[in-house]
């Protein structure tokens, strides 16, 4: 996979995607067992939605690995997959932000047993520490930690529209409600995020 700058990718292979085959003949072949078909999909959109899921943790390792998650969830349900506007990329980029919902309870989990545990005196890991110390990862940790914090139905228009990029109109269809809502998510979000932003440290 080609790794790209996050910041310079998102939802634009929305329209990249409509210069071959559109994502709906592929979704139909591929349900009929065309392997080739989902490849073709998978090389689409697998850059756009690695991206979205680096802007969602902050961790290249782990957007790597909620990518491969989320390919491996759209190919179980693909006979049953509804497209927005014929691309497939909304539907993955939910897919990808309920399973960085549950990794992070799960790490939230991991991280309370560890504290648990006897010193023993082993030295701190210094290796992750190391490896994000580049600013735009620490920001963007601090982005994905306080639209972690967000209400739901907010989140999930951030998720969407913010961070992946999407449209309001799209985002509407996607999530079953008037785009006007989702707008008025996003402007309380706004707010929301503002003031988390900035306390954190």
């Amino acid at each position: 996979m080609t790794i790209t700058d996050p910041s310079t990718r998102g939802a634009s292979e929305l329209d990249a995607s409509r210069t071959a085959d559109p994502d709906t003949s592929l979704w139909r072949r591929a349900a009929a067992g065309e392997r080739e078909a989902f490849g073709a999909l998978f090389e689409r959109h697998a850059e756009a939605l690695w991206n979205h899921c680096y802007r969602l943790t902050g961790s290249w390792a782990l957007a790597e690995d909620i990518t491969s998650a989320t390919f491996l969830t759209a190919w179980a349900k693909v006979g049953g997959i509804t497209l927005v506007r014929e691309s497939a990329l909304p539907w993955l980029y939910a897919v990808a932000g309920n399973i960085v919902r549950t990794e992070n309870r799960r790490t939230a989990r991991f991280a309370r047993a560890v504290r648990r545990l006897p010193e023993d005196g082993t030295a701190e890991d210094h290796a992750e520490a190391v490896a994000h110390r580049v600013d735009v990862d620490r920001r963007t940790r601090e982005v994905a930690t306080a639209v972690a914090r967000l209400p739901r139905a907010e989140r999930e228009a951030v998720e969407l529209c913010l961070l992946g990029e999407l449209s309001t109109v799209d985002a509407a269809t996607l999530l079953g409600i008037a785009e006007a809502s989702v707008r008025a998510r996003l402007s309380r979000a706004r707010g929301r995020l503002r003031t988390l932003l900035e306390v954190t440290p």
